[in-house]
C-alpha cells in the first residue's frame, strides 16, 4: 500500500493507471477506523480495481465547540488495517495540503443540509460536501462509498452530485453494528463505561418505531413524541434530533404512508451519537445510489 499527502502525486499516479483502463474506487474518512469502516472497504474492493482510502479530519465539518482537536487520530494503526485489507493507495493529508489557504467557495445544498443534524450542527454539511467535494475532484473515483448510519450525508451527497454532474456512482453501505446493537462510530470511544451501557437505548429506539409503526401509528408527530418519551428513560441520553421524515427527500411528513426514516441524535455524557432506521422500502434517493 502506497501513503500519499500530496495531491499532485496522488493525481499523477491515478491518471497513469486510468488510463490503462483501471476503475478506482475511493472510501473518504475521517480515520480511527473500525469494522463498519472496513465494510466499506470491502465493497470498494470488491468492486473495483483500485481502492482509495482517503483520512482527513475536516476542519470545515466542526464548529467551534466540537471537538476536532479532540478527535480520536490513529493513523499508523488505521494504516496497518488498510494494508492488511488489501487497499492500494491511502490519502493522508495535512490541513496545510487540502486547504493551502483559506478556502472562500463552499458547496452546500442549503435545504438538505440545515435540517435534523444540520439543524444543531450550523455548517456542518457544508463542510462535508465541500471536502467530499474536493476529494471526489483529486480523486476522481468511478465510485464512491458511504455508510448508511450518516443517512443525511448520504443524501446530501447524492443530491450534490447529481446537481452539479459529477460522474461519480455513490454507494450506500449498510450499518455496521455491535452485539448489542449500537451503530459503529470513532465517537463511540469517547464513551465511560456507563455511558456505553446508557448508549444501547439509541438502537432500542429505533425497534420501538418499528413496532410502533408495525402496530399502526401513522402519526408522526405522535411517534416522535413516544420515541422521545422512550429515550428520555435513560438518565444518561439527551435527545437533540428525534424526526420522522420522507425517506428520499428529508421533508416532514403528514402521515407515515409512504417510506419514512426515523433520525436520532442523541447525546450520551457529553458525546453526540446519530442512528436512523428505514421504515418500508429502501428510502435513499436517487440514480446509482445502491444497497
Amino acid at each position: 500500500m502506497r501513503v500519499f499527502s500530496s495531491i499532485d502525486e496522488l493525481r499523477h499516479t491515478l491518471d497513469a493507471l486510468r488510463r490503462q483502463g483501471r476503475t478506482v474506487g475511493l472510501v473518504p474518512t475521517m480515520g480511527y477506523l473500525h469494522a463498519g469502516h472496513m465494510e466499506l472497504v470491502s465493497r470498494a474492493r470488491a468492486e473495483n480495481d483500485i481502492v482509495v482510502v482517503s483520512i482527513f479530519v475536516n476542519p470545515l465539518q466542526f464548529g467551534p465547540a466540537e471537538d476536532l482537536s479532540n478527535y480520536p487520530r490513529d493513523l499508523e494503526r488505521d494504516a496497518a488495517m488498510l494494508k492488511q485489507a488489501g487497499v492500494n493507495f491511502l490519502f493522508s493529508p495535512g490541513v496545510e495540503d487540502m486547504y493551502s489557504r483559506p478556502m472562500l467557495t463552499v458547496v452546500d445544498v442549503p435545504d438538505l443540509g440545515r435540517e435534523l443534524e444540520g439543524a444543531v450542527r450550523p455548517g456542518h454539511f457544508a463542510g462535508v460536501a465541500t471536502v467530499v467535494c474536493k476529494l471526489f475532484n483529486i480523486v476522481q473515483p468511478q465510485t464512491a462509498y458511504f455508510g448508511e448510519k450518516d443517512y443525511q450525508q448520504v443524501v446530501i451527497i447524492k443530491r450534490m452530485v447529481d446537481d452539479l454532474a459529477v460522474p461519480v456512482r455513490v454507494i450506500s453501505v449498510p450499518t455496521v453494528r455491535d452485539s448489542d446493537g449500537l451503530a459503529l462510530s470513532s465517537r463511540n470511544v469517547y464513551l465511560s463505561e456507563a455511558e456505553r451501557r446508557a448508549a444501547v437505548i439509541i438502537p432500542q429506539t429505533l425497534d420501538e418505531a418499528e413496532r410502533l409503526v408495525a402496530d399502526g401509528l401513522t402519526d408522526p408527530v405522535e411517534l416522535e413524541a413516544r420515541l422521545t418519551a422512550f429515550l428520555n428513560r435513560e438518565p444518561l441520553a439527551k435527545p437533540e434530533v428525534v424526526a420522522v421524515r420522507d425517506a428520499s427527500t428529508l421533508q416532514p411528513v403528514t402521515s407515515i404512508a409512504d417510506p419514512v426514516v426515523v433520525a436520532l441524535f442523541v447525546r450520551v455524557g457529553s458525546t453526540r451519537l446519530l442512528d436512523n432506521r428505514t421504515i418500508g422500502r429502501p428510502g435513499l434517493p436517487g440514480k446509482g445510489v445502491t444497497r
